[in-house]
C-alpha cells in the first residue's frame, strides 16, 4: 500500500491549498483516497474479499477497496451568486456529479443561503463528513452505508418473501416489479446527494436547514420517478465551543412509479419512507466523541406492518501526537419483527460492527490510515467477518 507513496521531496510539492483562478472567482479543490482491504477467509494467513458484502455501497463498490477522486469547484458570479460542483470518480469509472447546485446569498449581513440543484445533505451529521479526509476511520456507519433488502423498484408479495431475503441486501429480488436481482438500499445513503431546493440559516448558537427534494432518504433521485417529493429538515444547537447537538427528520415517497403500477394501483400509493435522527458531538483538548442514531420506517402496500430499522453508533478519536491519532467506532443496526406464515423474525438480519484504527499525517493534507473491522450478523450467507484496511488520503 505504501510502495507508491511520494517521497519527501515530492510530498513538499503537492498543493496544500485550494487553487484560485480568475481574480478569486473560481476555486478548485480535490479529495483523493485509495483504499485496500484484506478479509479473513478461514485459512491461516489467507486474504480475500468482503464475502459478506458488509461494506458495499449503493453504487455496488466496496468502500474498503476503492480509488475515489473528488474534484470540487466554486464559481462565483458575484457577491450573492455562486455555482458549486463536485465531480466524483470511483475505481476509474466515468466522473459523475456528486454535487451541482446554484447558491444564492441574498444578504451579506445574514448567514442565509438558498441552494438549488444537487444540494448538500440536510439529514444527519455524518453525510457532512463522508469524504475520506473527514472520516475518523475507513469504514462508514452502517445506517448510511449497509444495504438492506428493500428496493424502490421491486416489492415483496408477502412477509414470507421478504423474510427470505434477510441479509441479502447486496443482491435481493422480489416477485412484483423488477424481478432482476439487484442491490437494496441503506437507511440513508451517504453516496448520493439530494436534488431539489434547500434553505439554510445560521446564528451564533444554532443553525437550521430545510429542503424539498426528489426521491427518499435511502434512494435520492436526480429525476422524479414516482410523482412524490421528500420534505427534510435539520436543526443543530451549539451552546458552547466544542458541543454540537442536532435533530433531523425526513419523509418522502419510496416506491417507484413502475413498481406501483405493477400492483395495478396509482403511483402515489402510500409507500413512504419516514426517518428521524439525533446526533451529538463533543470535542476538547486532544479528543472528540460523536454519537448518532437514525430510525427509518418504510410502508409497503403488500406488507401490513411498518418496516422499522434503527441504526446507532458512537465513535471517538484521541490525538496521541500532533501527527498521529487513534480512533474507534461501535455500530449496530436493528430491525423490527414481522410475522409470516411459518415464522416470526426481524425483517432483515441485525448487524453489529466494531472498527478500531488510526491515522498518521505525512504532511498537513496527506494522511495514512489503518483500521481493523469485525462484523457480526444474525443471518445471511456470511455471519461473521474480520477485515483489515489501509488507506492513503490527499486533499487540498
Amino acid at each position: 500500500m505504501t510502495a507508491g507513496l511520494p517521497g519527501p521531496g515530492l510530498a513538499q510539492t503537492l498543493p496544500s491549498e485550494p487553487l484560485v483562478f480568475g481574480d478569486g472567482h473560481v476555486t478548485v479543490g480535490a479529495d483523493v483516497s485509495a483504499t485496500f482491504s484484506c478479509a479473513e477467509t478461514g485459512g491461516t494467513g489467507s486474504c480475500g474479499d468482503d464475502t459478506g458484502f458488509f461494506n458495499y455501497s449503493d453504487y455496488e463498490y466496496s468502500t474498503l477497496r476503492m480509488l475515489r477522486v473528488d474534484v470540487n469547484a466554486v464559481v462565483r458570479a458575484n457577491r450573492s451568486l455562486a455555482v458549486v460542483a463536485d465531480l466524483r470518480s470511483e475505481n476509474g469509472g466515468s466522473p459523475r456529479p456528486y454535487a451541482l447546485y446554484a447558491r444564492l446569498r441574498p444578504w451579506a449581513q445574514h448567514a442565509f443561503d438558498i441552494n438549488a440543484g444537487r444540494v448538500p445533505p440536510t439529514f444527519g451529521a455524518f453525510p457532512r463528513r463522508s469524504y475520506a479526509s473527514d472520516n475518523l476511520l475507513i469504514g462508514y456507519p452502517l445506517a448510511y452505508q449497509y444495504l438492506t433488502s428493500l428496493r424502490p423498484d421491486s416489492i415483496p408479495a408477502n412477509v414470507d418473501e421478504l423474510l427470505r431475503m434477510r441479509g441479502r441486501g447486496w443482491l435481493s429480488n422480489f416477485s412484483i416489479g423488477d424481478t432482476t436481482p439487484n442491490r437494496g438500499v441503506p437507511l440513508a445513503t451517504a453516496f448520493r446527494w439530494d436534488t431539489g431546493v434547500q434553505v439554510h440559516s445560521a446564528w451564533a448558537w444554532a443553525d437550521a436547514t430545510a429542503a424539498l427534494t426528489t426521491g427518499s432518504l435511502s434512494d435520492p433521485q436526480l429525476a422524479d420517478d414516482n410523482g412524490g417529493k421528500q420534505i427534510v429538515g435539520r436543526f443543530a444547537f451549539h451552546p458552547e465551543a466544542g458541543l454540537n447537538l442536532g435533530v433531523s427528520a425526513a419523509r418522502g415517497q419510496f416506491l417507484s412509479r413502475n413498481a406501483a403500477r405493477s400492483l395495478g394501483v396509482d403511483a402515489n400509493i402510500d409507500s413512504n419512507q419516514t426517518a428521524i435522527g439525533a446526533d451529538a458531538e463533543y470535542s476538547r483538548d486532544y479528543y472528540v466523541i460523536r454519537f448518532e442514531a437514525v430510525r427509518s420506517t418504510w410502508t409497503l402496500p403488500t406488507i401490513h406492518e411498518p418496516l422499522v430499522a434503527t441504526g446507532g453508533w458512537i465513535e471517538g478519536r484521541y490525538k496521541i501526537h500532533p501527527r498521529f491519532y487513534a480512533a474507534a467506532r461501535v455500530d449496530h443496526l436493528a430491525f423490527s419483527t414481522i410475522t409470516g406464515t411459518t415464522r416470526t423474525a426481524t425483517w432483515d438480519a441485525p448487524l453489529t460492527r466494531l472498527e478500531v484504527g488510526g491515522g498518521y499525517l505525512l504532511q498537513r493534507n496527506l494522511q495514512l490510515k489503518a483500521s481493523f473491522q469485525r462484523n457480526s450478523r444474525a443471518g445471511g450467507r456470511v455471519t461473521h467477518l474480520k477485515i483489515a484496511s489501509a488507506q492513503v488520503v490527499f486533499w487540498f
